[in-house]
């Protein structure tokens, strides 16, 4: 499926953002990067456009840390929010837990989540528990530095308001958050 995302400014190779650009991205990868007004007149009629307003098109954040955010904290299910609270556990809190590898395997799922809500699209493990590895790797997280949007490169992205708030992470083109 062709989408073109229309955004205040798209991120440059240098880091620095070129206003008035979108991408147009097909299937896994970006067709285009380049002034809206040029890729609605090549993409437009087929494509499905996504008008993300003064939100800027970057790549994905890169965490560093995810190896200790999967597996050395407890991410509560919302249904124990009233006895375990809504934040991750770690140290003694953590500790105190009797985690199965189900447990883990869902928290490290929520964990994943939160991660996409923050506009990431790649980590760095290792990851050492079967059930977090199982869990990242289902998710479509890279394991690599992230880039900026290039023609024929992967369509990882974030879509992020002027104050950083994620709005929308795609990983190989597809959504796989999206702020409601």
């Amino acid at each position: 499926m062709l989408t073109v995302h229309r955004v205040r400014g798209v991120a440059a190779a240098a880091g620095d953002i070129v206003l008035g650009h979108a991408v147009a991205v097909d299937g896994a990868r970006f067709a285009a990067v380049g002034p809206y007004e040029d890729l609605f007149a090549s993409y437009g009629e087929r494509a499905r456009v996504r008008d993300w307003g003064d939100a800027l098109l970057t790549p994905g954040r890169f965490e560093p840390d995810a190896g200790a955010l999967l597996e050395s904290a407890y991410w509560p299910d919302p249904r124990e929010a009233d006895d375990l609270g809504t934040d991750p556990l770690t140290g003694p809190a953590l500790a105190a837990l009797e985690l199965t590898d189900s447990r883990w395997g869902a928290s490290a799922r929520r964990g994943v989540q939160r991660l996409l809500a923050t506009g990431t699209t790649a980590l760095a493990g290792p990851f050492t528990r079967p059930p977090v590895r199982t869990a990242v790797a289902r998710s479509g997280l890279r394991d690599r530095p992230v880039v900026a949007p290039e023609t024929g490169g992967d369509a990882d992205f974030a879509v992020l308001t002027p104050d950083g708030t994620c709005l929308a992470t795609a990983i190989g083109g597809r959504l796989v958050y999206r702020r409601r």
